[in-house]
């Protein structure tokens, strides 16, 4: 039940994904970020298997800092995600990564951009994107909702919209959802929008239940 959107604004783009870890039946953790920062201005929004999301995120984020340390530049937006795209076909027929993307970047003189990358390497630039089963229902929220012009006050306004709608109607919804954002300041965490808290570490539930030796 895993979740990823974006949207992109008047200067800004968002990225927000649920924060669960899940193991068949299993909620392992809540608080697992699904966002990796890959440089200074650009994010990446991820799903799909556990071990394939974190390798293929991380060979992707590695790749594009190699690129600037031997060169000197950054690479754009766009540039970063035809790479992305190129390194999933080439897997393909392969080894495939079962993992869908959303990145997000800024670039000075083109300013935020959104692209939608599967794990077919379909990519797409959008100002809005979705994926997993929250698109069912973000979609069209963000359909009825957004504008290119948005503020990011106004961005945030619709981003809650979508994550009521994704708690109403999902059957198994997510309870936690972080929120990154890149701007010209760069990319960064935003907020949590949380129900639930991971208890680990905290104090027993019952601590005064003796558990006999």
């Amino acid at each position: 039940m895993e979740c990823v959107f974006g949207i992109t604004g008047n200067g800004f783009a968002l990225v927000v994904a649920d924060t669960s870890a899940l193991q068949s039946i299993i909620v392992q953790k809540t608080t697992e970020d699904k966002i990796m920062i890959l440089d200074s201005h650009k994010l990446l929004g991820t799903t799909g298997e556990a071990g394939d999301r974190i390798q293929f995120s991380e060979f992707i984020q590695k790749n594009i800092l190699l690129y600037q340390f031997r060169n000197g530049i950054p690479l754009t937006t766009t540039a970063a995600a035809n790479f992305t795209r190129s390194e999933l076909a080439q897997a393909l027929r392969k080894s495939p990564y079962f993992v869908n993307m959303i990145m997000a970047g800024f670039d000075k003189d083109v300013g935020p951009s959104l692209y939608y990358i599967d794990y077919i390497a379909t990519l797409h630039k959008l100002d809005k994107a979705a994926l997993g089963y929250c698109s069912n229902f973000v979609l069209s929220t963000m359909d009825k909702y957004y504008r290119k012009d948005m503020s990011l006050e106004e961005a945030m306004v619709l981003v809650d919209k979508c994550i009521l709608e994704i708690r109403t109607r999902l059957i198994a919804a997510p309870p936690n959802f972080l929120i990154k954002i890149v701007d010209k300041d760069g990319a960064r965490e935003l907020a949590w929008r949380k129900t639930v808290e991971d208890v680990a570490g905290q104090a027993p539930l019952a601590p005064d239940v003796q558990v006999p030796a």
